[in-house]
């Protein structure tokens, strides 16, 4: 009986530590929520102001902001770099290879979750939002990251799961301990209905969003893994709580949050069914696809998004939200920039992963989709993307095995000359390789191995990172968590930064090339034409136009540059190539393009 009362004034202190304001008084009677006092004292952060030195460049009011400048690196810190030897990448691993992003022209560094978590999710399964995971490192150890990021002029975005907790938060412990807990409702309990689960509603990660708990005899709602239990949003202290959190990063000096499933936030309070669709759920035979009518992209998700905007804004406008939403339509993810453009500054784009353009290398899809997106975003600044730590690599969803090569310097010249904000996702500089697992013992993503073997999960695209020849790759001096890829002693940053030809010194001289470039900064977007095997676009300031033409075929073809609709321009010089070199060749009329070649061209007119 005494050990169960211990328990219960255990959680009553963490959540009360976490939640509230605490003087020693208010718990002057028990030495252990003095502990716990204590230990929330200890983590409590000082301000940006007096912990970090601000060494980031300053954007004068009126001028474009940071983000629309900014190439993006997204980090997955278990596969970067693993400073201690436990075969797991972490904070200080990131700090180690600083420079070499600085090297590599990054302006921003995107870390996936890096809280405490029982890592069922791999860290999107929070424990605690104001913390780091033990296997990451310390509180320390993450402003040290901060500091040393901003002295390179690189800014740091964290990962913020708004949408759901892991059931082993405070939070959601106390909210199943019973049905009268003050925290029942920060969660979505229903009662079975007829025995059943209260809707039809799938989740991400399986057939039923719903699990029954044993304790109250009631359902709780999880869009993903079981693990993960949805908060109610439609609870205002939920809110305020989360929004807290939100100032507790800002105030270590975070430049900004990726939120993590955003427009998951509400769900449909009549719990109506969802629309089910016939096609089968990727690697099952049974389940079937729903139209994610009632529990996605509901209206109360923008009025929650517009709070937080101006919650950052008055903190700090410079503070950048980006948000991850997939959604079907582009209008759709028009609507997360908000109705004054006052909701997320960055709505993820996804439109280039999506659809028969995510594994089709076809000008004329690519120019379709681009060009759908240009038209929907009316002058709005936008996102690239074509891989990340949830979609294989884009080296092999394109290569044709023979020009694999030449396909990833294409894609990167895409991403990076595009009108918008390119995200690049670890190790694709390299040309990083999906490398799936090759038994289900291997498997470590759940999902991989629900769906075995026709979905294999998302390891391979979560690999470590390929740094060097030795034995583990450069990553770790240890058993590495995920199986180093076999071409790791032959694709790597150490021998592809001693090759000019290499990807990696093609990436570093594509995002030169941008940094200097007025019309690939901030110039407008055109597309050229509809040849069906060469995507023409034109990149437009009042001081510079850049002509981009990719060759999407494995044949060589004719770019006529007298038909390119640049009436001034008598001549064009040869910028950039992945297959040629650039600086120096003037073309008039019209230019041979080699198999899959991609060619940045600068218009010069006679004087």
């Amino acid at each position: 009986m005494a050990q169960q009362s211990r328990r219960i004034i255990l959680l009553s202190c963490v959540l009360v530590a976490f939640l509230l304001p605490l003087t020693i008084s208010s718990f002057s009677n028990t030495s252990l929520c003095l502990s716990i006092k204590a230990a929330t004292l200890q983590r409590k952060p000082r301000t940006a102001r007096q912990t970090i030195k601000d060494n980031r460049r300053k954007t004068p009011s009126g001028k474009t902001p940071w983000w629309q400048h900014s190439v993006f690196y997204e980090i997955y810190p278990r596969s970067f770099k693993d400073s201690n030897g436990d075969g797991i990448g972490d904070l200080n691993g990131i700090t180690s290879k600083l420079d070499y992003l600085a090297g590599l022209g990054v302006d921003a560094v995107w870390i996936t979750p890096f809280y405490p978590s029982p890592q069922v999710d791999f860290g999107y399964d929070v424990s605690d939002y104001e913390n780091i995971d033990p296997q990451f490192g310390t509180l320390a150890d993450f402003d040290r990251l901060v500091a040393e990021a901003h002295k390179r002029r690189i800014r740091i975005i964290i990962d913020y799961v708004l949408n759901h907790t892991s059931d082993q938060h405070p939070f959601f412990v106390a909210s199943r301990s019973s049905r009268n807990s003050p925290y029942r409702d920060w969660y979505i309990w229903h009662d079975p209905k007829t025995g059943s689960p209260p809707n039809n509603w799938s989740s991400s990660f399986g057939p039923v969003a719903w699990t029954l708990d044993g304790k109250t005899n009631q359902y709780y709602y999880h869009r993903f893994y079981a693990e993960q239990p949805d908060l109610n949003w439609h609870n205002p202290a939920v809110e305020k709580r989360m929004f807290q959190t939100v100032r507790f990063w800002l105030d270590r000096g975070v430049d900004g949050f990726r939120l993590d499933a955003v427009n998951y936030l509400f769900e449909d309070p009549m719990l109506r069914d969802n629309p089910v669709q016939p096609e089968l759920r990727p690697g099952s035979t049974t389940e079937h696809l729903q139209e994610l009518k009632y529990n996605r992209d509901l209206r109360e998700v923008h009025d929650v998004l517009i709070r937080l905007r101006s919650f950052t804004d008055k903190y700090d406008p410079n503070r950048l939200l980006i948000g991850e939403a997939y959604v079907p339509q582009l209008q759709e993810m028009m609507r997360y920039y908000g109705p004054a453009n006052n909701e997320l500054q960055l709505p993820f784009n996804f439109f280039l992963v999506m659809g028969k353009v995510r594994t089709s290398l076809d000008a004329a899809t690519f120019r379709s989709v681009i060009n759908d997106s240009d038209r929907a975003l009316q002058g709005r600044w936008t996102t690239y993307v074509l891989s990340n730590h949830d979609i294989p690599r884009a080296f092999d969803r394109y290569g044709d095995g023979q020009h694999n090569e030449q396909i990833a310097k294409l894609l990167a010249t895409l991403l990076l000359t595009l009108r918008g904000s390119p995200f690049l996702y670890y190790g694709e500089e390299i040309g990083m390789m999906t490398t799936e697992p090759k038994t289900i013992e291997e498997v470590r993503d759940p999902v991989g191995k629900r769906y075995w073997p026709a979905n294999k999960g998302r390891d391979g695209e979560r690999t470590p990172m390929q740094w060097d020849a030795t034995s583990q790759a450069g990553f770790t001096t240890g058993q590495p968590w995920l199986r180093i890829p076999p071409d790791a002693a032959a694709r790597n940053v150490a021998v592809q930064a001693k090759d000019a030809s290499s990807i990696l010194s093609f990436y570093r001289q594509l995002i030169s090339l941008r940094r200097r470039s007025p019309a690939l900064l901030d110039g407008g977007y055109d597309s050229i034409g509809d040849d069906p095997r060469i995507f023409v676009y034109r990149r437009s300031s009042p001081t510079q136009t850049m002509l981009i033409a990719l060759n999407m075929s494995g044949e060589s073809s004719n770019l006529q540059l007298n038909g390119s609709g640049l009436d001034k321009a008598s001549r064009f010089r040869v910028v950039l190539s992945n297959q040629r070199d650039g600086g120096q060749q003037i073309v008039k009329n019209s230019l041979q393009l080699a198999p899959f070649e991609a060619v940045i061209l600068d218009t010069q007119t006679t004087r």
